[in-house]
């Protein structure tokens, strides 16, 4: 290894979630309630990436995501990869990616939408994957996935 290098080391079992866009490495920390894990956690923040400018990294031990927390994930940072780990191995890599539709995960931010005011699930139609855009079902305001907040 030259010293133009940083190597890290590989885990055993647990989940890698890469080409995190740079500034969104600290909200997908939060988002999945990083710092509140006793796990060895590794986190890179703004290195080199073949596919953009500059990327995040999060590597997490002993640890996987479920459903919801892989869609949130999704909102805030489409076109990350996910990568399972056993024993040293990949076992499964996928690239997430904003779905067509998101029920239930995120706030309507518009204070007279009807899911603000009645008891009822929320639901997006995303209008641009690329650009990060979702629109409220119910009253059509347009967010993008700066402006998300959960439920």
């Amino acid at each position: 290894m030259g010293k133009t290098e940083l190597k890290v080391a590989a885990i055993e079992n647990g989940t890698v979630i890469d080409h995190i866009p740079a500034d969104r490495v600290f909200t997908v920390v939060d988002i999945l309630g990083l710092q509140k894990l006793n796990n060895t956690i590794t986190i890179g923040c703004n290195l080199k990436s073949k596919k953009s400018e500059k990327k995040g990294l999060i590597k997490i031990s002993d640890h996987y995501f479920t459903d919801l927390e892989i869609a949130r994930l999704a909102c805030v940072a489409p076109n990350i990869s996910i990568s399972l780990i056993r024993n040293y191995e990949i076992i499964d890599k996928n690239t997430v990616s904003l779905p067509e539709e998101v029920v239930d995960t995120v706030k309507c931010s518009n204070p007279k939408c009807i899911t603000n005011h009645e008891p009822m699930s929320t639901r997006f139609i995303t209008t641009d994957k690329k650009a990060g855009k979702l629109r409220c079902a119910y009253c059509n305001k347009e967010i993008t996935v700066d402006e998300i907040e959960f439920k």
